[in-house]
């Protein structure tokens, strides 16, 4: 039986779904988390992030050091 349009888009993806440079909403996506704590996140620094023009973006590579680092139990 084929999933409906709401079940495709509620689908987790996979972590190479995600392209290497992300939006905000991308990232809160990805934590699963609300875009207005992502935004929070990476205006206080606590997620690495920079601005092109007025627009943040965050590489998909400096989330996953982002996790080892909230795994292993560092301080960010």
């Amino acid at each position: 039986m084929p999933m409906s349009r709401k079940q495709e888009q509620k689908a987790p993806k996979r972590k190479e779904d995600y392209p290497e440079i992300m939006t905000v909403t991308q990232v809160a996506e990805y934590f699963q988390i609300s875009e207005m704590t992502t935004y929070k996140l990476v205006q206080e620094g606590t997620i690495p992030a920079f601005k092109i023009g007025r627009h943040w973006r965050v590489k998909r590579d400096d989330l996953d050091v982002f996790i080892d680092k909230l795994i292993k139990g560092e301080r960010i």
